[in-house]
This record gives C-alpha cells, sequence and structure tokens, in this order.
C-alpha cells in the first residue's frame, strides 16, 4: 500500500516519506478499514515535530474514514462493505495511523458513517468529536445548564457548541475574531464573546444572571484559568482537554474549594472503554438527528501529508485538516 511515515522526528517536510509499505491484515477483533480520508489533529503534528519516538516507524494521523474491507476473527459488530469513521488509529499501542492507503485496528475504535457524510467530513469527526462529547457528558447529562466553550470555533470545540446545544444546554462560546464568531453562532452557540476585544467574565456572568456558568470545555487550562475562576458557578466543572498556553499552571486551591469547583482533565486515548462507547453512539444518535456542521479546513493528496501537516501547524485553520488517501499525487 501506499503510505506515508517517518523515523525520526523533526520538520514534516524533512522526516515524512511516501512510499510503499506493507498492507496490513486485520487480527483478531480486528477490521482493516480502505481509507479514503485521514484528519490531521494538533497532538499528530506535535508527535511527529519532536516528541520521542516510540516505534522506529510511524504512521502518522490518529483519524479517519473510509470502507471495511477485511475483518477478523471475532468480530461482530461491523461487516465488510460498511462505511465507518475512526479515531486513535495512532494511540494505545498503535505505531501505524491513518496516514496510508488502509489501517487495521480494534473494531471498537471504528462507528458506522451515515450515507450522508462525505468520507472527509467522516474524518473530521474521530478525536475532535469524542473528546466534545467525553468533556461535555462524562459526569452525566447537561440539560439545562449553561455551559461555556473556550475556542468555539476549534476543532473540537464547535463539535461542543453543536453537542452542547443538542443534550438540552445554553452554550456561550468564546472565539478571537468575527470570522470565528461567526462559526459559532452557525453551530448554535446562544452567547458568543471575542476574548480579545470583550470581557468575557462581564458577558458570562449577565448572560447567567450573575449565577456563573455550569461547565467549562476548555481548550488552554492554563492560560485561560484567571478569568475561568471568575466565571464559575457554585458545583460547577471544568473539563480541560488541553493547556498549552500555561503547561504547568499554579491551581489556587482555596478558590476552587469554596465553589465546589471540580477539575475534570482528559485525554481521549486515556478514557475507559465503557465511555467511549457511550460516546460513540451518543454521536450516532446525534447525527441521525438533524443536520451538523463538519468543518474542513483543506484537504491534501496522500503524498502531500507533509503540507496538511503545515497547514496545522499555522494555527489559523477553520475545521479539520484532512488527507484524500485515494488521491495519491497532488492535483496539477
Amino acid at each position: 500500500m501506499k503510505a506515508v511515515w517517518y523515523e525520526r522526528t523533526g520538520p514534516a517536510q524533512e522526516v515524512l516519506a511516501y512510499g510503499e509499505m506493507p498492507t496490513p491484515v486485520a487480527g483478531p477483533g480486528e477490521v482493516r478499514v480502505r481509507l479514503e480520508a485521514s484528519g490531521v489533529n494538533p497532538a499528530d503534528v506535535g508527535r511527529r515535530g519532536g516528541r520521542p519516538m516510540e516505534y522506529p516507524r510511524v504512521i502518522p494521523n490518529s483519524d479517519g474514514a473510509g470502507i471495511i474491507d477485511q475483518v477478523g476473527d471475532g468480530v461482530t459488530r461491523l461487516k465488510i462493505g460498511q462505511r465507518v469513521w475512526l479515531f486513535n488509529g495512532q494511540r494505545n499501542g498503535r505505531a501505524f495511523g491513518t496516514a496510508a492507503e488502509y489501517i487495521a485496528l480494534a473494531e471498537h475504535l471504528v462507528t458506522p458513517l451515515p450515507d450522508n457524510l462525505s468520507f472527509a467530513e467522516g474524518a473530521t469527526l474521530g478525536i475532535p468529536g469524542m473528546t466534545a462529547w467525553c468533556c461535555l457528558y462524562c459526569d452525566g447529562p447537561i440539560v439545562g445548564q449553561t455551559v461555556l466553550v473556550t475556542g468555539g470555533a476549534g476543532a473540537v470545540g464547535h463539535y461542543a457548541v453543536q453537542l452542547a446545544k443538542w443534550g438540552g444546554a445554553k452554550v456561550i462560546a468564546t472565539v478571537s475574531s468575527a470570522a470565528k464568531a461567526e462559526q459559532a453562532r452557525l453551530a448554535g452557540a446562544d452567547l458568543v464573546v471575542n476574548y480579545k476585544t470583550d470581557d468575557v467574565v462581564a458577558k458570562a456572568m449577565a448572560f447567567t444572571g450573575q449565577r456563573g456558568v455550569d461547565r467549562v470545555i476548555d481548550v488552554d487550562f492554563g492560560g485561560n484559568l484567571a478569568t475561568t475562576l471568575k466565571l464559575m458557578g457554585v458545583n460547577s466543572t471544568i473539563a480541560v482537554y488541553a493547556t498549552n498556553g500555561n503547561r504547568t499552571p499554579v491551581v489556587p486551591m482555596r478558590e476552587l474549594m469554596e465553589k465546589c469547583i471540580a477539575v475534570r482533565a482528559l485525554v481521549l486515548f486515556a478514557l475507559p472503554p465503557p465511555l467511549l462507547a457511550a460516546a460513540q453512539a451518543d454521536i450516532t444518535k446525534w447525527l441521525s438527528a438533524g443536520r451538523r456542521i463538519h468543518n474542513v479546513a483543506a484537504q491534501f493528496a496522500l503524498s502531500d501529508t507533509a503540507l496538511a501537516h503545515l497547514a496545522v501547524e499555522k494555527g489559523d485553520k477553520l475545521g479539520t485538516v484532512i488527507v484524500d488517501c485515494a488521491r495519491l499525487l497532488p492535483a496539477r
């Protein structure tokens, strides 16, 4: 099969190679997916960019979508010919991700893809959609609550806004530009606040009648903490999935204690399988319940995976950058 890989970390155009690799075979409990699309997440770029090598060779990217063309012994939930989306392809002991024509992985990481979604749209679900759902619902229903989504136009944030509205919550989204504000409104946010020009605390507190928010879905715990603490309600929760602004923040425990604020830190690949299964089931219901927005920021040929990684590194994308696994050469 055609695939992209790296054998050392570093700049995308220096370390990513494109060529032939053996086509995988579905083992017991696995399915093989003929990949049509691969989603590139910031974590994929970060691992390739400089984290210690976990394996001698890595095929990057963890999300994708395609068609099952082989099933291993013991597989009961899925069958050959199904359109599917997947997550955590290059995680949890797996060296080979989705920047390839095929991937074989455990069936519990694979979910049927509705016929009305393209493969590119399916590849945006993966880690962003699963992370958004787990941040919102890992502690139970959110109906009637007020949820604040920081970075409401980002890949995770945009799904969090949509899933929170579906779950019966009122949603505040913070953004950094007018274009991102429009994306958050389209997703259904009840209040959109530009944190660069507006007073986030004042607007959030006014929106909640000075009660504060019930749950924050936070893209930057350390960077946002000073602001976040001022708008939290009593018995509220901060669900954290990233903290790039300050990786080692000082946590003011007394302030958290006085409002009984829980901090729920999570990373998708370490969450328990029953929670992940619940997320997959609920996302399937959500997809079937109405029109959803799946933002594809850009698309690249498999042979141009390095350019896809660079597009993520720029940091100005709206949505998920996609590699078209069935398009092997760049368009001319």
